[in-house]
């Protein structure tokens, strides 16, 4: 079955300068490389809706949540933090892209899809319930989470991160929700510079050292993700797809491969079809390098497809 592919211009036009390496071109890539693989022809185009501030309220702060819209810059720009920015398009961009995961787990439910991709910036990961960081404003992964659960009567979601960085809005979000299984890899010490410290039962971090490469990172998965994961029977995966931990990637110091991101993706996928009925809604989150991003994105699809090898 094709995979539903949401995305919206607006997510194009949050641009806070060429310098900041969280910038449209990100998705002009990913474009371009879908064209030259022909992923285009088994993708089915959907257009992100805005989220309404219910689902935004779920999972953050509501007075939070008025703060983002009232201020909203209508000219210059505001920084929230140091690489946090908003411009006048900043604000309807995040909506667009916590609203492509709502649509995203709506269609994978009514079982119109099995798969669905966000291809969306801003990100969301970094995002907590009162806090806006990282790069990230709404933490979409976990209003799409939080939608499945409390409007669509789920009762076991696992989200899965493998972005560079941990994902620590959404461990903040969750963190007591036994419903919810997260389990994020990511290279430490780095920023956010959390996530090292958590024990609990429902939330599984593995940390990286700077030069990990394929092996150790499969190894961790093994080791620790696919046992949690296969205890947790989820009835849906959710994948926050950061592909910054790639070895062109300059933001960081992982040295990860496509192959190693066909792989994590074609393991999901079996979980995903033992427990889940197939269904799984990937959101994009970091990636930098555009070359490496574009190639990483495209195995990722072809995985959850059951076109790669892994």
């Amino acid at each position: 079955m094709p995979i539903a592919y949401i995305s919206h211009p607006d997510c194009l036009l949050h641009d806070v300068g060429g310098y900041h390496p969280e910038r449209p071109a990100r998705l002009y890539a990913i474009q371009d490389q879908l064209i030259m693989s022909g992923l285009e022809f088994v993708l089915i185009p959907h257009d992100a809706p805005l989220a309404d501030r219910k689902h935004l309220e779920r999972v953050h702060d509501p007075d939070y949540v008025a703060a983002m819209f009232e201020q909203a810059p209508e000219h210059g720009v505001l920084a929230l933090d140091d690489d946090t920015l908003m411009m006048p398009k900043t604000l309807n961009a995040a909506l667009r892209a916590a609203g492509a995961v709502v649509l995203g787990v709506d269609l994978v439910l009514a079982n119109e899809t099995k798969s669905a991709f966000c291809a969306v910036r801003p990100p969301g990961h970094h995002a907590e319930r009162n806090r806006a960081m990282g790069f990230c404003y709404f933490n979409n992964i976990a209003v799409g989470a939080a939608h499945a659960l409390d409007v669509k009567g789920l009762e076991r979601v696992a989200i899965v991160d493998f972005d560079v960085h941990h994902g620590n809005g959404t461990e903040h979000i969750f963190q007591d929700d036994p419903r919810v299984l997260f389990c994020s890899s990511f290279q430490h010490p780095f920023y956010p510079f959390t996530g090292h410290e958590t024990e609990t039962e429902h939330v599984v971090n593995i940390t990286l050292p700077a030069g990990t490469g394929g092996k150790l990172f499969r190894e961790q998965i093994e080791a620790h993700w696919l046992p949690a994961l296969h205890h947790f029977k989820p009835q849906l995966v959710m994948i926050s797809a950061g592909f910054d931990g790639h070895l062109e990637d300059e933001m960081a110091q992982l040295h990860l491969l496509e192959t190693d991101y066909a792989w994590i993706s074609s393991r999901l996928k079996e979980i995903a079809d033992q427990y889940a009925e197939g269904r799984i809604v990937s959101c994009l989150e970091g990636g930098y390098a555009l070359g490496a991003l574009g190639r990483s994105v495209a195995v990722h699809l072809n995985a959850l497809l059951g076109n790669s090898p892994g």
